[in-house]
């Protein structure tokens, strides 16, 4: 198992009550719950990393049964930059396993999936919190990555955080100051962890 893992996941329990009374998730732009107050700035870019694999399942639930990890539930809406909702956008997103490893070669595509948002723009997926592992001399904090496509718009590809992840300090792509409205607050109820990531697409 990824000892890296194993200091988050002591942690977690920490970390998760020093969000737990901020009253929700992060507000990244696009996030405002007054239409008139809302600003939606492009959502920042960070690297595609060495693990990205082409075709994963449409499906919104990446849990595997019997696997270990903290559930989580990640959620938002695709926009452009006037705050208007994009249909049929494709949202890919991939990440490590709880013990930080990439499930690289399998037919399951072990957390990997894909969706096509519906007229609100709207995605989710159904997963656990990553865990960590090595880059060179230090461990990645807890990501996910995301790879957004719509036509007439410009891909993103990106990574998502969470607040309070010690690594993150150390991390070159998730200390960066672009990085710092993709660094999600998380909500936990019972045993269900919760964060909103609204992605900002740019017109090509």
């Amino acid at each position: 198992m990824n000892t890296g893992w194993l200091a988050f996941g002591v942690s977690a329990s920490v970390l998760l009550s020093a969000c737990k009374d901020d009253g929700g998730v992060i507000q990244n732009p696009g996030n405002s719950n007054n239409p008139e107050d809302e600003i939606c700035n492009t959502t920042t870019k960070d690297i595609l990393g060495p693990y990205y694999r082409e075709g994963a399942p449409q499906r919104n639930s990446m849990r595997i049964n019997g696997a270990t990890g903290h559930n989580l539930k990640i959620e938002g809406i695709v926009k452009d930059a006037g705050c208007n909702s994009i249909e049929n956008a494709k949202v890919e997103v991939w990440h490590a396993s709880h013990e930080g490893e990439y499930d690289n070669d399998s037919s399951d595509f072990r957390y990997r999936a894909q969706v096509f948002t519906p007229v609100n723009g709207s995605y989710y997926f159904d997963t656990i919190l990553p865990g960590k592992y090595l880059n060179g001399a230090d461990y990645r904090p807890s990501h996910i990555h995301f790879r957004v496509t719509a036509d007439g718009y410009k891909e993103l590809v990106s990574q998502v955080y969470f607040e309070n992840d010690s690594h993150i300090p150390s991390d070159p792509w998730a200390s960066d100051p672009s990085a710092k409205l993709r660094i999600l607050k998380m909500k936990q109820e019972k045993e269900l962890i919760t964060v909103n990531f609204d992605i900002i697409l740019e017109k090509q």
